[in-house]
C-alpha cells in the first residue's frame, strides 16, 4: 500500500510539474525507488493512476445495492450507496489529498477527458444492472433513471464548482446538496410489495 500510495502521489505531483504526457512511467517508478517494470505490478499505465479508486468504489457500490434491506426503498438504498462508497471510500484519505489535483489534470488533459466519460458509462451500466436484480419493482427504464440522475447531478456540480474555482469542502458540500436533490426526486420511483 506505501509503494502504491508513493506511485500515485509521485505520478500526480510529476504530472502537475511537467504535465501529463511528458510525464514517463519510469520517472513516475523513480519516485516510489521502484524499478519501471515493477510499475506495472502495480497499474496497467500512467492514467490508471489517475483512476487508482474507481473500481473498489464500483465494487463496494455493487456490494451495497446487492445487501438492500427487505422493503428498504430505492432512495435510502442509493442514499447508503452514495454514503459508503462515493463519501467514504477505501482510499478516502489518500483520495481526499490528491483528489483537487486530480480533478484538474482530469479537466486538462482529453485523454484522461475521454477515459473518465468511458469509467462513468461503464460505472452507470453496472450499477444500474446491480439495481435492477436487487429491485424487481424496477423495471430497466426506471433503474437507468434513477441512477443516471444521481450520478449525472454529482459529476455536473463537481464540474461547475471546479469552473468556479471552489474549495474541497465547498464542493463536497454541492455534491451533498445535489444528492439530496436527486435522492428526493427518486421517491417517486415505485416502492417495494
Amino acid at each position: 500500500m506505501r509503494t502504491r500510495q508513493a506511485l500515485i502521489e509521485g505520478a500526480l505531483r510529476l504530472f502537475a510539474e511537467k504535465g501529463y504526457d511528458q510525464t514517463t512511467v519510469a520517472e513516475i517508478a523513480a519516485t516510489a525507488d521502484i524499478a519501471t517494470r515493477t510499475f506495472f505490478s502495480y497499474f496497467d499505465s500512467k492514467d490508471d493512476i489517475v483512476f487508482f479508486d474507481d473500481r473498489s468504489r464500483l465494487e463496494r457500490a455493487v456490494e451495497i445495492i446487492g445487501e438492500r434491506q427487505p422493503g428498504e426503498p430505492v432512495a435510502d438504498l442509493l442514499r447508503r450507496v452514495i454514503d459508503q462508497s462515493v463519501f467514504a471510500d477505501t482510499d478516502s484519505e489518500l483520495a481526499r489529498k490528491v483528489g483537487p489535483a486530480r480533478t484538474r489534470l482530469i479537466a486538462s488533459v482529453p485523454a484522461l477527458q475521454a477515459r473518465e466519460l468511458h469509467l462513468l458509462f461503464d460505472i452507470q451500466l453496472q450499477l444500474t444492472e446491480a439495481l435492477h436484480l436487487a429491485c424487481p419493482e424496477l423495471d430497466l427504464v426506471e433503474a437507468a433513471a434513477a441512477v443516471g440522475s444521481l450520478v449525472g447531478a454529482i459529476k455536473v456540480v463537481v464540474a461547475a464548482c471546479q469552473k468556479r474555482g471552489n474549495r474541497p469542502e465547498q464542493t463536497y458540500k454541492a455534491v451533498q446538496r445535489a444528492t439530496d436533490i436527486a435522492i428526493e426526486g427518486l421517491n417517486s420511483l415505485p416502492r417495494p410489495a
